[in-house]
């Protein structure tokens, strides 16, 4: 197969990615900081990527057909916001840039969905719902701007052509041992996220399963050089992770949103995922229907 980079391969959504991917049967090669990077990936390297010269090492290196470019500092207001903001536009930038200087073929570099601006403070309804690539983007923190930057970056790399670039915007990344209990990167549970609708409802109920949002991010990357340059997609589930329907649901927890959200009856989900069905052929598989381990 072919050889892939992947950075931040002991995230949330790095760890599924990589073992995805090793599982398709591609070498791969994971960069994180941290330690948890899944025994599948043929070599693990802690490097720093916010230093140009070891981003330029690094793809030097391992010489990767593909990057998947996933480190970043994953939670809003976790550092100060010009850490986050100057961390997360470094890291896409140098990724970016050694990338096409090295001749890798295709980069997938991760977005949010948080560009969209729900949770500002002054208050925020959409444009529309469901949500999709063309809803406009409504920055607030460091977080959410530090993505449209990354989203920017590739595009502006993608001019060049001679790498195919795309972004994805991933929702709440939920893995397996979040099922099972273990803290969200929230801190809560994802039952109490459901149990407690404020919670989710601060990002209109969206979530993803780890291995559904990996599955997407390979399709993605295999189909590069037969998309245009520079698309984005949002990832997300088939479902909200909600017991109610988000019609009723909504309105309730996100003043502002009572004129758009009376299409999202049963189980529809306030982001839509047409593109990438239209375009991959990709559909998200997992619900937290089937997947919750709920105590008793």
């Amino acid at each position: 197969m072919s050889r892939v980079l992947v950075t931040g391969s002991a995230g949330r959504l790095g760890r599924s990615v990589v073992s995805t991917l090793a599982a398709a049967g591609h070498e791969v090669v994971g960069v994180d900081r941290a330690p948890g990077t899944p025994a599948e990936a043929a070599a693990t390297l802690p490097a720093d990527l916010t230093d140009t010269g070891e981003a330029f090492e690094v793809i030097a290196r391992f010489r990767p057909e593909s990057v998947i470019h996933l480190a970043a500092i994953a939670t809003p207001f976790s550092y100060p916001e010009s850490v986050i903001y100057k961390v997360n536009t470094q890291l896409a930038f140098n990724v970016c840039e050694a990338s096409v200087a090295l001749g890798v073929r295709g980069v997938v570099v991760a977005s949010s969905p948080t560009v969209i601006g729900y949770g500002a403070p002054g208050g925020w309804a959409p444009a529309y719902l469901p949500i999709d690539e063309e809803h406009p983007v409504r920055p607030w923190n460091a977080y959410n701007l530090s993505k449209v930057v990354a989203e920017q970056t590739m595009k502006a790399f993608a001019v060049a052509g001679t790498t195919k670039m795309a972004a994805v915007r991933p929702c709440f990344v939920i893995p397996p041992e979040e099922w099972a209990g273990a803290p969200t990167q929230s801190g809560h549970t994802v039952q109490e996220r459901l149990d407690r609708p404020e919670l989710g409802g601060v990002s209109l109920f969206n979530y993803i399963d780890s291995r559904d949002a990996a599955d997407m991010i390979a399709v993605l990357a295999e189909a590069l050089p037969e998309l245009p340059n520079g698309e984005v997609f949002f990832a997300g589930a088939a479902d909200a992770l909600a017991r109610k329907p988000l019609a009723d649901l909504l309105p309730q927890v996100v003043p502002g949103t009572e004129p758009f959200a009376a299409g999202l009856t049963g189980t529809t989900p306030a982001f839509s995922t047409t593109k990438a069905q239209r375009l991959l052929g990709w559909q998200p598989k997992r619900s937290w229907r089937t997947e919750l381990k709920e105590s008793e």
